[in-house]
């Protein structure tokens, strides 16, 4: 193989994103969590209308401004510049997170640095790390209707993310409903069901992904 073959291997940063947009529905309202998941909003499909909410008070958030077109008063909860829509609406905090803890927010993307085989994540902090805080990681996942994980099949220095129990401090039990990484999608139908393998990245096989996961998994 090839270091090119290698490197051809799986999606970028940008498709997994797409791949996720994909579970978008007409309707929904949504949350996109910092790092790729912010990416999704560049990927909403045609004739799908969305309603993007960010946990610092913004209802309707189009997509990443032009460059030159940046708006410095305008952005998300990672601090990303965004655009505005002629729909879009600002409130406070408060008001943002009774949205999210009130179940009405229908879908919530999000990075992770581990995902449990039972549905368990960890994204918001490393121990013995400087942290600025849990921010609204927590209450997402508590309070929306369904969480999709996006994050690298494998950590910077090679470990599985999918693992069978969580050693990082938890975000949330028993909460994730589908994960998208870079090299493949798993998804159950509900939390009493364990994940399934249901698509494989290009040039991915089955073989790669057990060689990379020490989840249980239904392939």
């Amino acid at each position: 193989m090839t270091i090119h073959d290698h490197l051809a291997k799986g999606w970028t940063r940008d498709q997994m994103a797409a791949r996720a947009a994909r579970e978008l529905q007409d309707g929904f309202y949504v949350n996109l969590g910092i790092g790729i998941p912010t990416l999704v909003a560049n990927h909403v499909p045609e004739g799908i209308e969305v309603t993007l909410q960010s946990e610092n008070g913004m209802l309707g958030i189009g997509p990443f401004p032009y460059e030159g077109e940046e708006d410095a008063d305008l952005i998300n909860a990672g601090k990303q510049t965004i655009s505005e829509l002629p729909h879009s609406a600002y409130f406070d905090s408060a008001a943002s997170f009774a949205m999210i803890r009130g179940g009405h927010i229908d879908l919530t993307v999000l990075g992770a640095m581990e995902v449990a085989e039972n549905g368990d994540i960890a994204n918001w902090m490393i121990p013995g790390k400087m942290i600025k805080g849990m921010g609204g990681a927590m209450d997402l996942v508590a309070g929306v209707k369904k969480i999709i994980v996006v994050m690298e099949h494998v950590s910077k220095n090679g470990d599985p993310k999918f693992i069978p129990a969580c050693t990082l401090p938890l975000t949330g039990r028993n909460v994730v409903d589908m994960i998208v990484t870079d090299l493949a999608v798993f998804q159950r139908p509900d939390h009493n069901a364990p994940f399934k393998l249901i698509e494989l990245a290009p040039g991915v096989t089955k073989e790669d992904i057990r060689q990379k996961t020490t989840a249980q998994y239904i392939e």
